[in-house]
Formats: C-alpha cells, structure tokens, sequence
C-alpha cells in the first residue's frame, strides 16, 4: 500500500511540472515526420502512437507525416524488383512508383490510422495527393518519378486539425498533369509545417540528434541556431545522411515553422520528453531567440 501510494503521489508530481508544457503548447500545431526504427519495432510503434494521442488530448494538435521506405523495399524484393538509389535516393520507374503507391497511401497509411484510433484518437489518413495537398515536379530524370515540392495546398490539413482530428499523410505528390511523385518524407514534412504555421517540427531518426562527434554519444548537441547549424555542415561535423536532414530543417525554418527537433525515435516515449520536459530530447534548431 505504501509502495502505491509512493507511485501515485509521484504520478501527480509528474502531471504538476509538465503543467507548464500543456498550457504553454495547447491549441499550438506540431508536425512529427514519423519513421525510422520507430516505425519498423511494432513496439515503438505503439508508444509513438500513445504519445501522439495523449498529446492531442491535452490540447495539441498534431500532424504525422510518414514514409515507409523499408515497406516499399521488401514488396519491391517480393515481387522480384531490385531496389536501386542514387544519392541516397530511390530511383523510381513507373513501377516503383506504383508501388509506392500501395505501400504509403494504403498499407502504413491505413495501419497508423488504425493504431491511433485503437488508442483512442481521431485519425484521418490522406496522401499528398489528396486535395491537391502536395503538388510537386520532377525532380532530375536521373531519379525517375522523384518529386519536388512546388507547393503546399494547406486547407485540407487546417479543415481537419480545427475539426479534432489527426492528419496522418503519406509522402506521395503529383502534377497537373496526372504524374505522381515519390517525395522526400523530411522535405514533405518541412514543407507542410511551413504552409499550416507550425509551432515546432520533430523529425524522428534513428540517431540521438546532432553531435560533434558522431562516435561520442557524450558529444550530442542540445540546441542550435541556423547560422552555427549552417557551420557544422561546412565544416564536416554534419556529414552523409544528416546533412540533407539538416538542411531540411533550415529550409522550413526559414519559411516560418518556429523551431525543428531531431529526436531519437528509438528512445521510447522521446516525443513526450520533448514535448513535455524543460530538457526535451535531441537537437533543437531555431532561427534566432528562444523557443
């Protein structure tokens, strides 16, 4: 009994101090580009998903936005098609685009709805098709049916958060000419954040966030702004795959999203603690000022 009593009192103690959070983020948007290990462990998956939930009910409102790469590689392999990248990029014939198609807007789309509804929210999936939301163009022949963002048609989106619900969107573009595109999940996120006037963008990697030493955990740094961010990338301390991440951050930054955070989507529960905390999780970007 004493033992219970300890618990509940400290559960309060936790509700006390994260107080200040909830009044300071309710009724403000976030956006959480969604994948990575959290994705792929069913059991990260499910606490994303409680997450997200609990914070919607609290008074945030919260748009996901997904990609699924590891998906689309193993139906490509199943049905004998050999992934190929360039840049880091997947080329995308016909084809592969086709099953993109299947996997975003209908398999992990329709899978994330399901999860959160079981958890309790009030989940809408949509691809960026939909509503024209993403209208996009090719990116470089090289890459095939790779999109870039051209514009972002945000009514879809605001129409649902002001209604209660959760816009769980796929990554998949088109042109006013029918063509659908594969686009970037950071870019895709990026971009939404900017055009809905988000107040903070968390993208969920599998590294712990921005660190000066990528082999020292220790190293790991907590805020930034544009400029020193900017830095670490043209003197090496951001290097590969991060880089385009970064400068994904930078970009919707630059077009009025207040703050990006890089999280460790393998930590369980780093939304909450980031959200939720004085100390937050990973590596914050900012423009300039506090956040």
């Amino acid at each position: 009994m004493k033992t219970d009593e300890l618990t509940n009192r400290n559960r309060a103690e936790v509700l006390v101090q994260a107080l200040p959070f909830i009044q300071r983020y309710n009724g403000r948007t976030i956006v959480i580009k969604y994948g990575g290990n959290a994705m792929t462990s069913e059991v990260l998956k499910e606490q994303v998903m409680e997450d997200i939930v609990l914070l919607t009910m609290v008074g945030v409102k919260v748009v996901v936005v997904h990609g699924g790469g590891p998906e689309i590689s193993s139906l490509m392999k199943r049905l004998g098609k050999v992934p190929q990248f360039i840049d880091g990029l997947r080329v995308t014939d016909q084809e592969t685009v086709d099953i993109a198609e299947m996997v975003l807007a209908g398999k992990v789309n329709k899978s994330l709805v399901s999860l959160l509804q079981t958890k309790g929210g009030r989940a809408i999936g949509v691809s960026g098709m939909d509503g024209r939301l993403i209208e996009a163009k090719l990116k470089d022949p090289r890459y095939g049916y790779v999109g870039d963002v051209t514009r972002i048609n945000p009514q879809m989106i605001t129409d649902m958060l002001d209604d209660g619900y959760i816009p769980v969107v796929s990554t998949l573009g088109w042109d006013k000419e029918g063509h659908i595109y594969n686009i970037n999940g950071d870019t895709a996120a990026g971009a939404i954040a900017a055009a809905i006037g988000a107040e903070r963008m968390i993208m969920m990697t599998d590294i712990s966030g921005i660190m000066r030493d990528k082999d020292d955990p220790d190293s790991l740094i907590s805020e930034l702004t544009v400029p020193e961010a900017q830095e670490l990338c043209q003197n090496g301390v951001v290097q590969g795959g991060m880089i385009p991440k970064v400068e994904c951050c930078i970009d919707a930054l630059e077009h009025g999203v207040k703050a990006v955070v890089i999280i460790d989507g393998r930590v369980p529960h780093a939304l909450l603690m980031e959200i939720l905390t004085n100390e937050g999780a990973g590596t914050m970007i900012r423009s300039s000022g506090s956040c």
